[in-house]
């Protein structure tokens, strides 16, 4: 039996909304694992945040599959030039390095392969599709801790990202690391 084949869509703007259906049942399933452990609440507010995104300019959606199976996939878009990503980290910025001009950088928001197919490159595609063609000099992300993400930030350095601080997004809520990747 030979490797599966994996195909890989991308989607962009409004048409990533009516991809809710495929994208849904991935993030219920991959997001209740550890270290992340969503429930019912955490679901809803992906759902509401998602549906607001989607309209950001050149926002964007590339979903794997193996075999016509959904398997994984990367959500993101420019960040626009009055975005409060980098006033969220707890390390100051610079005025020069926050500047955003909604073509300078990819914030990814949401990159998750299926516990089955991962460790199989997938997730390297996926990111590559996500930010191909785009025109970005670079990408972030936010990660839980490497104590907790371990794979996850190997997975990241050997891309090349570089962590550049943290963020905590509420009070209860774990901290996460915030990584860079420079084009």
């Amino acid at each position: 039996m030979g490797q599966p084949s994996i195909t890989v869509e991308r989607w962009e703007g409004l048409e990533c909304a009516a991809q809710l259906d495929i994208v849904l049942p991935m993030y219920k399933e991959i997001w209740v694992e550890p270290p992340y452990r969503e429930g019912p609440r955490e679901i809803a507010e992906f759902v509401d945040r998602f549906a607001q995104e989607v309209f950001l300019p050149r926002a964007r959606l590339v979903v794997a599959r193996a075999d016509g199976l959904p398997v994984g996939y990367a959500f993101g878009y420019p960040l626009p030039p009055d975005t409060g990503w980098w006033k969220a980290m707890e390390e100051e910025t610079t005025p020069e390095f926050a500047a955003e001009t909604g073509h300078r950088t990819l914030g990814i928001v949401e990159l998750a392969v299926r516990a089955d197919r991962r460790r199989r490159g997938i997730a390297a595609r996926i990111h590559h599709h996500l930010h191909d063609g785009l025109g970005v000099e670079r990408v972030t992300l936010a990660v839980r801790t490497e104590a907790e993400a371990a794979p996850a930030h190997a997975a990241y350095a050997a891309w090349g990202y570089r962590r550049i601080g943290s963020w905590r997004p509420g009070d209860g809520k774990p901290v996460s690391d915030i990584m860079l990747l420079t084009l």
